[in-house]
């Protein structure tokens, strides 16, 4: 029985003042929970002036599948949600991008994004709309070229025949580092419609150190693709370092953001991000003494995570497991967990590799079965809409 340990540091709590604006050898809890025996939501007894006191979660949670909304995916990655309706799914492996109607599950090829060079875990990896896409209807990709990992967007244009609903894109950041392994890829953009990217060190360990390389950091971007105002260093996009492989961002009721990463062979991470921290690699696997790293809000085993995609509902974090084959929730207290993480759907669906959300209790999971290292069975793979609490 692995022994899970928590890091729960006092400084994570000043991430709550500060933001306003790879792998593991990638190869519990219990599976599910009654509502009717958990503990009723509890509020803290002080908050920030002007604001009311956040509520605690329940110690347990619940998670239901309603329903398989797709299947028949080929290595999907990304995936965003169209404010019309519809869900826009990455193909790592292909660098297509498919529209999947969330009510009768049709596939309808969006388009094929160009100079996508897929290899061991790059390819097409994260999408994010853009915070006017009702306007401007762009869609921004993150993806493995020939020579690095970039960012692109592109018009959608839903009028025009299938396959070919993407424009030319229009490269707005490039120089990430790339690898067989550790590409990152994750992008989002945020309450401050500043779009946020998650890199890995592309498996040289000394880029997550070097504030001067966008590998192995988080960064905040214009949606131009310039450093964003306010950003903790000068003219650089870099938010925070000393990440291995970020692999999921995601922001909670009070914009405060969190990102889950791959540890090596020790500690995967769910970590609160305070802009300007380091958290760690390669000093630092998981908690650590050393006053000069963030620690995780929480830590898992490699084998019982590999975490990719992270999503806020219902006062937690959920986090999809790769090696794992699992979906944890991590209630929270401000950027501290509030009790041990529940581990859900563990094996049922194999490897997890994107959690979105889908608007109040539910989320889009997406299973990760066809990308080399899963064991693909029929209907793989897919995505699932989940009930939480």
């Amino acid at each position: 029985m692995i022994v899970h340990r928590r890091a729960v540091p006092a400084v994570l709590a000043a991430a709550a003042l500060l933001l306003t604006a790879g792998c593991s050898n990638d190869g519990g809890g219990p599976s599910g929970a009654d509502d009717s025996s958990s503990p009723g939501r509890t509020a803290p007894s002080s908050a920030p002036p002007g604001q009311p006191a956040e509520e605690t979660p329940p110690a347990q949670g619940s998670v239901k599948v309603v329903r398989t909304v797709a299947e028949g995916l080929k290595s999907p990655w990304g995936l965003a949600e169209l404010p019309g309706g519809g869900l826009l799914v990455a193909s790592r492996d292909d660098g297509t991008i498919l529209r999947v109607d969330e009510k009768t599950g049709k596939k309808t090829e969006v388009g094929e994004v160009p100079g996508v060079s897929a290899a061991g875990e790059g390819g097409l990896l994260g999408l994010a709309l853009s915070p006017d896409y009702a306007s401007d209807h762009m869609v921004y990709a993150y993806f493995t070229s020939a020579s690095d990992n970039r960012i692109v967007r592109m018009i959608h244009d839903e009028r025009k025949p299938a396959g070919e609903r993407l424009g030319a894109p229009d490269t707005i950041f490039k120089g990430i580092p790339k690898g067989f392994v550790h590409n990152g890829g994750r992008i989002a953009f945020g309450p401050d419609k500043m779009l946020y990217v998650g890199t890995g060190e592309s498996g040289e360990t000394g880029l997550s150190q070097d504030k001067d390389s966008v590998g192995g950091k988080i960064l905040r971007l214009t949606p131009e693709g310039e450093p964003a105002p306010g950003n903790p260093y000068p003219d650089s996009p870099v938010y925070s370092y000393g990440h291995r492989n970020v692999q999921g961002l995601a922001w909670d009721g009070r914009q405060r953001l969190f990102a889950a990463e791959f540890g090596q062979d020790t500690w995967d991470e769910l970590n609160a991000i305070k802009p300007g921290d380091n958290y760690g690699w390669p000093e630092a696997e998981g908690r650590s003494d050393d006053k000069r790293f963030h620690n995780p809000v929480d830590q898992w085993s490699t084998a019982e995570a590999s975490p990719s995609g992270i999503a806020y509902a219902e006062g937690s974090i959920w986090m999809a497991g790769l090696r794992g084959k699992r979906l944890w929730r991590i209630p929270l207290n401000g950027t501290e967990a509030s009790a041990e993480p529940q581990a859900f759907l563990e094996g049922e669906y194999g490897r997890l590799r994107t959690v979105v959300p889908a608007g109040g209790d539910r989320l889009w999971l997406v299973t990760s079965n066809t990308d080399g290292r899963g064991d693909p069975k029929d209907g793989d793979d897919r995505i699932l809409e989940l009930k939480v609490g």
